[in-house]
């Protein structure tokens, strides 16, 4: 028998590719999937810019500085630290803030050298050539006479403040003061005439000690 080969019918033409068919052109390709990728996290801006412009911080016109209660500045010193102040452009806040540090400095130093100056005086006082050395006590008392008479308690304090009492000067006029009050009355008392005699104010006493002046 003669066996006619079997033509491939068209429902066997319509079936599917074997799952085992690795046929490139058969191949059903898949479509491409995008990768995802994890949502950014948002960036942080920065912060808006402020549309108001700050003022640059300048020295003022003119600085007024306070002093603690109870002292004030040496003009001098105070000039100098504006100048500087001016030219470091500070503030009426930092300069003052500056000197507020400064100022017990400042005021020890200069107490400091008032007392170097104070000393220096009775140290002259001391060893002056008219009154000082061995009979500096004897001539003290003289001129602690004559400021008993013609000074004031005024002037007594202004001597102690000051350390002018030291000063070898005007211990000098005091003692020769003294002196001529004493000359001026007899033991008893009594006014005694001549030159000099019954001072009636210190301006008296002081042509009658510096007779040329």
């Amino acid at each position: 028998m003669t066996q006619t080969a079997e033509t491939p019918t068209e429902a066997q033409a319509a079936a599917p590719a074997s799952k085992t068919d690795t046929s490139l052109l058969t191949q059903q390709q898949a479509p491409k999937q995008e990768p995802q990728v994890a949502d950014k996290a948002p960036v942080a801006q920065d912060k808006a810019p402020t549309t108001a412009t700050e003022a640059p911080k300048v020295a003022p016109e003119k600085y007024e500085f306070k002093a603690p209660e109870g002292r004030e500045f040496d003009a001098e010193v105070m000039q100098t630290y504006t100048e500087v102040a001016k030219e470091l452009n500070l503030t009426q806040e930092a300069a003052q803030k500056m000197l507020d540090k400064l100022a017990p400095v400042l005021d020890g130093r200069q107490t400091q050298q008032v007392e170097s100056i104070r000393n220096g005086w009775a140290e002259a006082s001391k060893a002056d050539k008219e009154f000082g050395g061995e009979k500096l006590s004897e001539n003290l008392a003289f001129a602690q006479k004559a400021l008993n008479q013609f000074g004031s308690p005024e002037l007594r304090s202004l001597l102690n403040e000051s350390g002018l009492g030291n000063h070898p000067e005007l211990i000098r006029l005091m003692v020769r003061a003294g002196k001529a009050i004493s000359e001026d009355r007899f033991v008893g008392g009594s006014p005694a005439s001549g030159k000099g005699a019954g001072f009636k104010s210190f301006n008296d006493l002081a042509s009658a000690l510096y007779p040329n002046s």
